[in-house]
């Protein structure tokens, strides 16, 4: 008589009865034929009823998977960086789901190209032909890295940025992208240093106005055919808001970094203004929006803006993932 444990080692068949032991084995020389390919099951397009309601999911895919991928740096030669990609396309009622994997066998053959926004749509592209879906979503996540000179003793040191390419495929083919661009800054209190330089005149008492690292985020959509580098969105933060954050000080630079703040104190209203004056200069730039948050020091509260180029059918400054911007 079997036991318990016995009759768990071998595998029953349909109409219930026992088949062959199964084997506690791996077959690493198992070689897998057309014919057994075909026998495989398809849960995707199994003739199993459909879950929940039979309706269409806007966005079904994966997301966060990894791979280096080469960008074009503002010399012209390639870089490689670390990316995490998200991929999801749209599924339409009747169909139980899609096969994940394809979406990204359908990545990789894309991995040798240098990546820009022209590589996005061509990807988002492919997937529709590949998966038949009629939309599609793709985001490419990196950390992009600047050379940064100090501001007075001549050191350097690499500053990092978070940027994300991103784009957007409809059911007439008509792609959207768009870059993201996070800059960090320091922003010194109008009300602050004015309250600091009135307890010293008027009362002869030291007091120091409060700063805190701040970020900004964009979001750029370009003109057709236009082309812009994480270079120039850098420099535009840079020359809209200069109180960037330092990699390499001495003292001298740690001085001259509280003077640069003494010298361009901003509220957030201010620094949304600022970007949205740099940007909506820049012909290239077809729509954009652009969320501040400053870090408050004094309250146990962040102060936070947002701010569009006001396009009809663009950007609605709608960005309300604060919480995101803390750095």
């Amino acid at each position: 008589m079997k036991t318990k444990s016995e009759t768990n080692l071998y595998l029953h068949k349909s109409n219930g009865e026992p088949g062959l032991p199964l084997r506690h084995t791996y077959q690493r020389d198992f070689a897998v034929t057309p014919e057994y390919r075909a026998t495989l099951p398809d849960m995707q397009n199994a003739s199993e009823a459909l879950q929940g309601a039979n309706v269409a999911i806007q966005q079904v895919g994966i997301s966060n998977f990894k791979l280096p991928l080469k960008y074009r740096s503002h010399t012209g030669e390639p870089i490689v960086l670390e990316t995490h990609v998200s991929g999801s396309v749209s599924l339409v009622p009747n169909v139980k789901g899609i096969n994940m994997s394809r979406i990204m066998r359908t990545f990789y053959r894309f991995q040798d190209d240098i990546f820009d926004l022209h590589t996005v749509a061509r990807v988002l592209e492919q997937y529709k032909q590949d998966i038949g879906s009629h939309e599609g979503r793709l985001l490419l996540r990196f950390s992009y890295p600047l050379l940064q000179k100090s501001l007075r003793s001549e050191l350097y040191g690499h500053q990092y940025y978070d940027v994300v390419f991103e784009g957007r495929i409809d059911a007439q083919n008509r792609v959207r992208t768009f870059i993201h661009f996070d800059f960090v800054y320091s922003s010194a209190c109008p009300c602050s240093a004015e309250l600091s330089e009135h307890a010293r005149d008027v009362r002869d008492i030291y007091a120091i106005p409060h700063s805190q690292r701040s970020k900004a985020r964009l979001f750029v959509e370009l003109q057709p055919g236009a082309e812009l580098t994480i270079e120039d969105l850098h420099m535009h933060c840079l020359n809209a808001l200069q109180t960037e954050t330092q990699v390499m000080v001495k003292r001298e630079d740690e001085q001259a970094f509280a003077e640069m703040n003494g010298a361009t104190i901003k509220f957030v209203e201010d620094a949304a203004r600022l970007v949205y004056e740099q940007l909506n200069g820049d012909a290239r730039i077809k729509d954009f929006e652009v969320a501040c948050a400053h870090l408050e020091s004094l309250h146990s509260h962040d102060a936070v803006s947002v701010i569009a180029k006001g396009v009809p059918g663009g950007f609605q400054a709608s960005f309300a993932d604060f919480k995101s911007l803390i750095c």
